[in-house]
């Protein structure tokens, strides 16, 4: 039995897909800034498909069904795809540290995130210097 013409046009739609889709579309390449630091763009990549298509069967005029065999049904179909593409954040890889720099304005938690470590090392320090300023005292 020979392939049916939907199957054509799935496989071609899926391998134009296949092309598109890649891993530097969502992590994009690295940009290296003068002072070291290497810049990635993240991004949120969304892909539909849909494809479909229908066999036209031919009469005897009265109604009924022509023998498949004896004659080929026409066949229609089509197919279609669509992207979306959006920024979503910039990954920041420095020296001493790795920072998510968020595209949105709202994105306190992202913020909160990265300045957590630094917050962490301030806190440590605060309470290094109590303690060895209490032992200093007696």
């Amino acid at each position: 039995m020979a392939n049916h013409p939907i199957e054509g046009l799935m496989n071609s739609a899926m391998e134009n897909i296949k092309g598109m889709v890649d891993v530097n579309t969502i992590v994009g390449d690295p940009v290296e800034t003068p002072n070291g630091e290497v810049i990635i763009p993240i991004s949120r990549v969304s892909f539909g498909f849909a494809a479909g298509g229908g066999e036209y069967m031919k009469t005897n005029g009265n109604g009924k069904e022509k023998d498949k065999e004896a004659e080929a049904t026409p066949f229609g179909g089509g197919s279609g795809a669509g992207v979306s593409l959006n920024p979503v954040a910039f990954l920041v890889v420095g020296k001493d540290q790795v920072r998510l720099l968020p595209v949105t304005n709202n994105a306190v938690i992202e913020r909160i995130i990265n300045v957590a470590p630094e917050l962490l090392h301030e806190v440590k320090d605060i309470l290094k210097q109590r303690s060895g300023s209490g032992d200093k005292e007696h």
